[in-house]
């Protein structure tokens, strides 16, 4: 298709601060380059009344909360400006914000639940064993770095059709604060800079990496000039321009001879609106991620499997040995579940109603005893591993004073994704390839293995653990929450869900509190992050018991909005920069 020169130079814009903006129509000029109409004409309908006392958001960075407000102040709804933090994130936090990547959004929108699938894609001429050498030995790296690691992308298209379909405002504008941050540049965190630095030694020689990201340093203005003109392609010509115009163009430009995504890839992608998960618990119906998401399963399993315990939980002290004793048996059982029964729905029949199922958790939990020794016993798959996920995923959570609410999580994968950069766009591509199985039948780095379920075949989803959730208390929303973290997503989301409801702690109060992770395999190993790690007496009376613990490099960064009532109390995770804001 061809691609329209743009419209009337923008007008001068010298602070990204609200303070400059005094007006609604005086924000949209400064956006724009134009006088626009007041608000009210921009919006599709009139807005329905108002539910709670005000909008909020927990998102990743202090820039993205900037953007809600602004879109907030504008009239828009949570899906408004949920995809507007979402396309700022792909300028100011490029580690794992994204134009070339994917992820899901659970929605609560009018008072009916959605989700959206917009998970990146096997090009079609990947093959099973794309990633082994003649004698079957993994080639290293190629699934992780490089161009022949990224599936076809898939986030542009989820912004769309959530924005089409729900969104309140003009497609340009809910992009013009991202185009803004990309032109006039945003500073540079320190954090920022570590991550870059880190990710620039894996990329050295092997990608155009450094040709755009160099001047990632802290204190630095960056501008992203190309990054700029794509986005402002986006917003003039709509979503379908990444995968059918210019832009399009370019990515198969930047994947010819060296990767396997085509121009075809691009124009057959779409995003798939599925069923979200539900499930009731503790008064509250929870709406989360169906497959390709292996989290919402996993999450509804946890949360249940305690539940059914409650009488075996009675009176132990949060995270002591005993508490933790149990909830790593119950995790055992959640991940023998996940390598051998979910995948890519579209692929394979992934039997979701069983695995939820009341019975048959209340089966699972009966096996779960106080005095069980760890690792003793082999758990199974409980209806007749996982490839290796990374960690760097970014999540923020939106609510809006009517009621609506996003949880969306999205991911490069690993940090800045395959480290590949589109030459002329100025946006980097994912390295979701890594997340399939790329040697079947092969235990993982993580250490578990995997069934077939999650090997690379042509067009399919690969198996994620990114878990959005929304929790409903009479069909309003009581909770939204999200994380990053690979396989420790749905743990985390529900070591803070039980703090919340079950420690009865403030939202602050829950976030701070100590995570751990637990899987199948490596057998009896207790992960634990940075930000609270298990020491002293407490490491020493586990590894009594028969533990092994370790700790991981990184932490989570949980972003939450809790609803008691009609008053939003957002809180972003103290382990990450993020920013909880309410706005009336």
């Amino acid at each position: 298709m061809s691609v329209p020169t743009h419209g009337a130079p923008r007008a001068p814009f010298t602070s990204l601060s609200l303070a400059r903006i005094l007006t609604v129509s005086a924000m949209l000029a400064a956006f724009t380059g134009v006088v626009v109409a007041p608000v009210p004409a921009l919006a599709k309908t009139p807005p329905p009344k108002a539910v709670f006392d005000a909008s909020a958001v927990a998102v990743p960075d202090r820039y993205s909360a900037d953007t809600a407000q602004q879109i907030f102040a504008a009239g828009g709804n949570a899906v408004d400006a949920a995809v507007a933090i979402a396309f700022t994130l792909a300028v100011t936090a490029p580690d794992a914000g994204n134009l070339g990547g994917g992820g899901f959004m659970t929605v609560f929108m009018d008072g009916k639940p959605y989700f959206l699938d917009y998970r990146e894609r096997a090009p079609q001429q990947a093959t099973r064993e794309m990633y082994l050498d003649d004698k079957g030995n993994l080639l290293p790296g190629m699934s992780a770095v490089g161009h022949r690691a990224v599936g076809v992308p898939g986030t542009v298209e989820g912004m769309w059709e959530a924005q089409q379909r729900f969104g309140k405002l003009k497609w340009k504008l809910v992009l013009a604060p991202a185009i803004r941050y990309a032109t006039d540049g945003f500073q540079v965190e320190p954090w920022l800079q570590q991550r870059h630095d880190a990710a620039a030694k894996t990329f050295a020689g092997k990608t155009n990496f450094d040709a755009y990201f160099s001047n990632l340093k802290a204190g630095v203005t960056y501008r992203q000039p190309e990054l700029a003109q794509t986005l402002s392609r986006i917003a003039s010509d709509g979503g379908r321009e990444f995968y059918e115009g210019r832009t399009a163009d370019l990515i198969a430009q930047q994947m010819y001879g060296h990767g396997l995504v085509t121009k075809q890839d691009l124009i057959q992608y779409k995003a798939v609106w599925r069923q979200p998960l539900t499930a009731d618990w503790n008064g509250y119906q929870i709406v989360t991620a169906p497959p390709p998401s292996s989290g919402g399963v996993g999450l509804i399993q946890m949360l249940k499997m305690k539940a059914d315990l409650k009488q075996a939980f009675d009176g132990l002290e949060l995270n002591s040995v005993p508490y933790i004793h149990l909830i790593a048996q119950i995790e055992d059982r959640v991940f023998a579940d996940r390598q051998q029964y979910l995948g890519d729905p579209d692929a394979y029949k992934v039997p979701t109603g069983k695995l939820i199922d009341d019975a048959y958790l209340a089966q699972r939990a009966d096996e779960v005893k106080p005095d069980e020794v760890p690792g003793a016993a082999p758990v199974k798959p409980g209806l007749g591993d996982t490839a290796p996920e990374k960690a760097q995923t970014t999540h923020f959570s939106v609510v809006d004073k009517w009621g609506n609410a996003v949880s969306n999580t999205y991911t490069l994968n690993g940090d800045f994704g395959s480290g590949v950069v589109v030459d002329g766009g100025g946006f980097l591509l994912n390295d979701a390839m890594d997340d399939f199985v790329t040697k079947p039948a092969a235990a993982s780095a993580s250490g578990a293995s995997s069934a077939e379920v999650n090997t690379v075949a042509p067009g399919r989803r690969p198996l994620s653990s990114m878990t959005p959730t929304i929790l409903l208390k009479d069909n309003k929303v009581s909770l939204v929450i999200g994380t990053p973290g690979g396989s420790r997503i749905l743990t985390s989301i529900f070591q803070v869900m039980t703090d919340l409801y079950d420690f009865n702690m403030s939202p602050v109060d829950a976030l701070a509190a100590m995570r751990f992770h637990h899987q199948l395999l490596p057998q009896k190993t207790i992960y634990f992050e940075p930000y609270r790690p298990i020491t002293g007496e407490l490491a020493e009376q586990l590894q009594a018991k028969g533990y092994t613990l370790e700790g991981q490099s990184f932490n989570g960064d949980v972003q939450l909005i809790r609803i008691e009532g009609t008053t939003p109390e957002p809180a972003a995770d103290p382990r990450g920069v993020g920013v909880g804001r309410v706005m009336h």
